[in-house]
Order: structure tokens, then sequence, then C-alpha cells
């Protein structure tokens, strides 16, 4: 059954090279068209006669989705299967990215929505191809090469869909990032051709005892990853009693809510805090915020480098510093905004890593850590979804960002207290 999960040897310098550039191009699709209006969002409200709470809603759809449908994502690639999978989520989000084009907030809503249902698909799927079809020795750097990727996507939209909508309208700069997903669905179908005419795809791989061994793999794997940061799964012992009944899962779930929070909440509104408190133009608040997105690169693996020479709770410190620094720094001194940016997207990174870790740690189950993942992803950005409309909002009401800054240091200072208390909790869980 192992040997289903991985490409032949012999084909690692063909078909596994041509796996991992589809996931890497494909991954450009992933985070980028969520982010992609939040540099124009001022024009978008302007033109479309919106306030800032309803503009809000277009980055809470895509989140509130990852929240609502990873369970059908998962049936989506049983039935499909992880390759056709793949190209449904890259389809799905070329066919957003046209709706959104369309002219009226009704039709940009319903094209974030789509975007947000086909993304949730890719997040799950991802993790399991490179699983199945990377060398065992390959997957850790592949994998960080995803999530680098993911960034990227965002870096590249933050950074030039100012000067690019300067040119030709945010409306039609918002439909020119649809050349990256066809790019995407191009590569990834040279990939599925080449599979069907090797059989890798359709042929022996998944014929008779192997198809149906294949299938259960792939259900296993579906089931175990339930969101967009892989999640590896403890090897413990046999279950005993119910993971709710259990502190640290609710711990887990809410100080991810608090983290998915501030950084969707950060993602959607930070160019226009900075343009309205720096006085900048549209396109350096642009740039700041692609700056933050870039950063997030390196921040993933500052928490898997700490945990490697220190004790658990250090890393889990570092990031709470990290978002501290990034909610205080705005507020009261938002001329650095570069530094307290940097902090923060390490934060955001090394957060996902910390909180997912300390998951594992307390797991004593496959099936356990993939309810855990379930309950602390689903439940996280649920209530991240209402970040974006409730920061515009707050903003709206009080005419400045400062409010908002409060409430964010609010949220972390509540989201360090209970991540900091997970964290101690887990080493006295029993295994």
């Amino acid at each position: 059954m192992a040997a289903d999960r991985r490409v032949p040897s012999g084909a690692a310098g063909g078909a596994a090279g041509l796996v991992v550039a589809g996931i890497l191009v494909a991954a450009l699709s992933l985070r980028g068209p969520i982010v992609s209006p939040t540099p124009v969002l001022r024009q978008i409200e302007t033109d479309l006669g919106i306030g800032a709470a309803t503009a809000g809603l277009l980055t809470t759809a895509p989140v509130l989705m990852f929240a609502l449908l990873t369970p059908v994502a998962a049936l989506v690639i049983r039935r499909a299967g992880a390759e056709l999978a793949l190209m449904i989520t890259l389809t799905g989000v070329l066919i957003g990215t046209l709706l959104r084009a369309v002219p009226g907030f009704g039709w940009m809503l319903a094209g974030m929505i789509v975007i947000g249902a086909s993304i949730t698909v890719g997040n799950v799927v991802i993790p399991v191809i490179i699983r199945r079809d990377v060398a065992p020795e390959r997957v850790a750097l592949v994998t960080a090469g995803y999530v680098a990727t993911l960034n990227a996507g965002s870096l590249l939209t933050s950074l030039l869909t100012v000067p690019i909508a300067a040119v030709i309208g945010w409306n039609c700069a918002l439909l020119a990032w649809s050349v990256i997903t066809v790019a995407g669905m191009l590569l990834w179908g040279v990939h599925l051709r080449r599979s069907a005419a090797q059989g890798d795809l359709w042929g022996e791989r998944f014929s008779g005892a192997a198809r149906e061994s294949a299938a259960s793999v792939g259900e296993r794997e579906a089931d175990a990853l339930t969101g967009p940061v892989p999640v590896p799964l403890a090897r413990g012992a046999a279950r005993g009693g119910s993971m709710f009944r259990h502190p640290v899962p609710w711990m887990l779930l809410l100080a991810f809510a608090g983290q998915a929070a501030v950084y969707y909440g950060f993602a959607t509104w930070l160019p226009t805090l900075i343009a309205d408190d720096l006085g900048v133009t549209a396109a350096a608040a642009g740039g700041l915020t692609a700056f933050f997105h870039g950063v997030a690169v390196v921040g993933a693996f500052v928490v898997p480098l700490l945990a490697r020479f220190t004790p658990r709770i250090v890393p889990a410190v570092a990031i709470c510093v990290s978002w501290l620094l990034l909610t205080v720094g705005m507020l009261v001194a938002p001329e650095w905004a570069a530094v307290w940016l940097s902090f923060g997207a390490i934060g955001h990174a090394g957060g996902f890593v910390v909180i997912f870790s300390t998951l594992v740690a307390i797991a004593r189950s496959d099936a356990e850590a993939a309810g855990m993942s379930a309950l602390v992803q689903g439940g996280g950005y649920g209530v991240a979804a209402l970040a974006a409309p409730a920061m515009g909002a707050l903003h709206e009401a009080t005419g400045g960002w400062d409010a908002v800054l409060v409430a964010s240091l609010a949220v972390v200072v509540a989201y360090c207290v209970l991540l900091l208390v997970a964290v101690t909790a887990s080493w006295r869980a029993p295994r």
C-alpha cells in the first residue's frame, strides 16, 4: 500500500518534477485572488457605492468558505481523485475571477465566494499530493516551497495590483491575475496528460486492487488534512475518552480564531490603514503590504529553527511577542510600519506552526488528530470571517483606525494567554 502513495523512483526526475512544478504554480492562485482586491479597496468602495463594512465581505467570503466547505472538499477529492481535484480548484478560481469582473457588487461577492470554495479544495488536496507523490526525504522541502509560494502569490498581487489598476482600471487589474491561474491549469494539464499516457493516473495504479488500495489511502489522507496547513499526524496509543473533554483543543481553537481574525482583518485593511495613517500613495501602501506577505515566507521557518534548539514554550513566546509588537507598534509609532509588519508576518506564519505542533503533541491517534484539526480550523476560520467587516464597521463608526488597532491588541493579548496556557498544558497531556 505504501508503494501506491509515491511516484516510482524511475519517474522521479520527470513525473515528480512536473508534479512539484504544477503544485508551486497552482499555489500562486491559492491566496493571491483573495488578497488582490485589498490594495484597491478604497476605489472599489467609491465606484460601487458601498461602505467599509460591506467591502470587508470581499475577503470574509473566502475565509468563510474555508470554514464551511472543508468536509465537502474531502468528498470532492475522494470522488474525483487528487489530480482532477486540483484542476477543479484552478478552474473554479478562474470562473470566480471572471465572475467578479462583471459590474456590480453582487457579482463581485459571488466571484469571491466561488474563489473561496475552489481554494478550499486546493487547500486540502495539495498536501495529499505532496505526501503521496514526493519522495519522503523531500516532503519537508516541497511543503516549505508550497507555503512560500502561497505567500509569494499574496506578495505579487499586493505589490502590483495598484500599478496595473492605474493603467487599465481596478476591475481589469483583478481580472489580469487570471493569467497566473491559466498558467497553472496548462502546466497541471500537461501533468494529467503525461500521467494518463504513462498509466500513472488511470492505468495500473488505479485498476483492480490497486485502485481500491489507493482510494483507501486517499480517503484517509483527505480526512486527515482538513485545512490549508498540512497537519503531521501523531501515531499514538489507543484512543480513550473524548477529545472534546480535553481543554487544550478548545484553547487552540480560540487562539487560532484570534490569530486568523487579526491576520485576515489586517490583510484586508492594511493598505487602506497605511495610506490613511501615513499619508502615502496607494502604490506605496501596497508595497508595504506586499512586504508583510513577503516576510511571512521567512517566518514559517523561524519556529522549526527555534523548536530544534529550545524548549517548546520558547517559540510560543516568540510568536506572542511578534504579534504584540505589530499591534502596539502600529498604534503608537505607525511611521515604523515596516518594522512592525515584519514582526507580524513572522507571528502569523510561525503561529500556525506552534498551534498545530501543539495539537499533534496531545493527539493520541490519527483519527483524533484529524478531528482536532477540523475543530480548530473550522471554528477558527468561522470566527475569523467576521473580522474584516467588523474592522470596517469600527473604522466607519469612529472615523479612524485607532479603535481598530486597540481592538486588535485586545484580541492579540487574549490570543497570547490562550496559546501559552495551551502549550504549557500540552506538556501534561495524557498520551
